[in-house]
């Protein structure tokens, strides 16, 4: 079973190895800006389970100083990463084949890593991909480095209707996914040596998560 968001029929329109997802074209670029005003000068990002990779190239038009590395465990993905990435620069590596649910996953990566993004991955994967996603952050992120989250979160009784929902039709597809709650993952993210800096509502009843390393 991979980590990475599995690829409905509304993300398979493409034209060679680029695919294209609706959803991408309608929140890219709001992530794109609230990445901008987050990451680090000259960051060298690790985008976990990177799906189309509309979100990279997004990223990378916003804020040219940054390099972006894509990442997905499913290869037709990664094709599509590595085509969009055609029009970065130069700025966005070739996507690698990770996935947070295989021990030791960082391993292998080619170089050091000062931020971590990972959207809309830990709702549609077993738990053990959030575990993995934050004990290999962990291990790759220096202190006061970001991780950050993006998708729907349960916050109690604050939570949008429309994520119970989603959270219901998840476990309907498969038991071991659904929307998490936002507690869980601070704790998961505690165990880990992260703690929660910024909170950011963002459209959709999504939020955007800014976890940071050795943060008090």
């Amino acid at each position: 079973m991979t980590s990475s968001r599995p690829l409905a029929l509304e993300d398979r329109a493409s034209e060679g190895a680029r695919l294209s997802s609706p959803s991408a074209g309608r929140n890219r670029d709001v992530i794109a800006q609230t990445l901008a005003g987050l990451l680090p000068d000259r960051a060298r990002v690790l985008e976990i389970a990177s799906g189309t990779g509309e979100h990279a190239l997004a990223a990378i038009l916003k804020r040219p100083d940054l390099h972006w590395t894509p990442s997905d465990p499913d290869a037709r993905s990664r094709a599509s990463c590595d085509d969009w990435a055609k029009e970065s620069g130069g700025r966005i590596a070739p996507a690698l084949d990770l996935d947070v649910m295989q021990a030791g996953w960082w391993q292998t990566l080619p170089g050091a890593v000062t931020a971590i993004f990972c959207a809309n991955m830990i709702h549609i994967a077993p738990w053990r991909a959030a575990e993995g996603l934050f004990e290999g952050a962990g291990v790759l992120l220096p202190d006061g480095a970001p991780l950050v989250l993006y998708g729907p979160f349960l916050e109690g009784g604050d939570t949008a209707p429309s994520n119970l929902a989603f959270d219901e039709s998840l476990k309907g597809r498969n038991p071991e996914w659904g929307v998490r709650a936002l507690d869980d993952v601070k704790a998961l993210a505690g165990s880990h040596g992260f703690s929660l800096r910024q909170r950011i509502a963002m459209p959709a009843n999504n939020l955007t998560l800014v976890f940071v390393k050795g943060a008090p």
